[in-house]
């Protein structure tokens, strides 16, 4: 079997908005496996990991606060970098160590009352949906769940109707979902949020880094997230955007010394920035990591890579549509970089391990991470695979090659059996 490295690399277009080999040369696990997990967590550049390891050798040498202090401009360009990237302030962006902890500090921080309604779509994942089922049973919020349309995302019109009348709801949903290619009308969801007074709190943990993602377009008060993931950022990074109106009246459930000061016996101050939802103690390595893996992703720009990222995995969509006993799992107008399907006869987590001995690197999502999605579809599991900016038509070929072998084998294992 040739190696990833032995055989010639062809692109999806002569002409594309992604230099596809620059983007490879500057990323090695490109070139040993085809890599199809980006959703999960994307590989990094060279760049990005030589500054942790970087800032790691100062703490080495220096001590962990004496090289925080030297390296404080690098931090810090997390914070303007992704306010960039976003349309934000750099005063309305906090970091974390993941969208979840972030989503979770800002939803305690609400102080949501018993008896106000908090409005999701059934794109939600597991970690939000497992605080917010909590919060119904512990707090007695209302908690809504929004059906799908016919094209698989939010039902705006149903979204509406249960906004309407309300005066302190509160919108949750995600960008893109982590089990399908949907993409959620998002700027419509801000527009009938704004227009009832609710609260718009978006995950964009499946989008930030793959598609062009502004803060103001949208008109979310809160976005949350991950580095790890279409970012190519180092693991235990996580951002958090809360929009300046929110900021002045958004109470945080935990003060940390971060950005609070204790000014007497019984007294403290909050600093009316976003980071007074964060905590003292972080890695600073990973922070500067993030920082250049934002630094090149707004150098890479987001039009040109969502043009990129939708054509590749446009392309895998079909090629698989086209494989007899190959279901793609994603809605009819999917058109994210991640691509959902699942082989008749075989289980997912088997397709992924032969996949996997073939150097070819794909997930198994359960249901038991996405039930208001996957469950409510009847779906136990998908097999998912997700497309960056240093995947090209070779691993496409890879992929779809290996998935119509393994499909032909459980064909021909039926036939026998009939």
């Amino acid at each position: 079997m040739t190696t990833v490295s032995d055989r010639e690399r062809t692109d999806v277009h002569p002409e594309q908005p992604i230099d596809v080999a620059a983007e490879r040369a500057r990323t090695p696990g490109s070139t040993t496996r085809h890599h199809f997990n980006s959703a999960g967590a994307a590989l990094q550049t060279r760049e990005t990991v030589d500054s942790v390891v970087q800032h790691l050798r100062l703490e080495e040498a220096e001590g962990g606060y004496e090289a925080a202090k030297r390296n404080s401009v690098l931090t810090e360009r997390a914070y303007t970098s992704a306010a960039a990237l976003l349309g934000a302030e750099p005063r309305e962006i906090a970091l974390f160590d993941s969208a979840t902890t972030a989503m979770t500090r800002i939803i305690d921080s609400l102080r949501i009352r018993p008896g106000q309604k908090i409005v999701v779509s059934r794109s939600t994942y597991v970690s939000q949906a497992l605080q917010l089922l909590t919060l119904r049973d512990e707090q007695h919020i209302g908690l809504v769940i929004i059906d799908n349309d016919d094209d698989g995302v939010i039902d705006l019109v149903a979204l509406e109707r249960e906004l309407d009348g309300s005066t302190d709801a509160v919108v949750c949903i995600a960008h893109i979902p982590t089990s399908s290619g949907a993409i959620e009308p998002v700027h419509r969801v801000g527009e009938i949020a704004a227009a009832h007074g609710a609260l718009y709190l978006l995950d964009a943990t499946q989008s930030v880094g793959q598609i062009e993602v502004d803060v103001t377009a949208i008109g979310c008060d809160v976005l949350v997230t991950t580095g790890r993931k279409f970012l190519r950022g180092p693991r235990g990074t996580g951002i958090a955007y809360v929009s300046s109106r929110l900021l002045e009246r958004l109470v945080p459930a935990s003060p940390d010394v971060r950005a609070s000061s204790w000014v007497s016996e019984g007294e403290w101050v909050v600093e009316r920035s976003a980071r007074m939802l964060e905590s003292w103690e972080h890695s600073v390595a990973a922070r500067v990591g993030l920082g250049v893996a934002l630094g090149q992703a707004l150098e890479r720009g987001m039009g040109p890579t969502a043009v990129y990222l939708g054509t590749l995995a446009g392309e895998l969509r079909a090629r698989l549509s086209d494989l007899p006993g190959v279901e793609v799992t994603d809605p009819p107008k999917a058109r994210s970089a991640i691509v959902t399907f699942r082989l008749a006869g075989i289980a997912d987590t088997v397709v992924c391990e032969y996949l996997k001995e073939r150097n070819i690197h794909t997930i198994s999502i359960p249901a038991a991470h996405a039930q208001w999605d996957l469950g409510a579809r009847g779906l136990g599991s998908v097999v998912r695979a997700s497309v960056h900016v240093y995947n090209d038509r070779g691993d496409i070929d890879a992929l779809v090659l290996a998935v119509a072998e393994l499909a032909a084998t459980a064909v021909e294992s039926a036939g026998v059996e009939r």
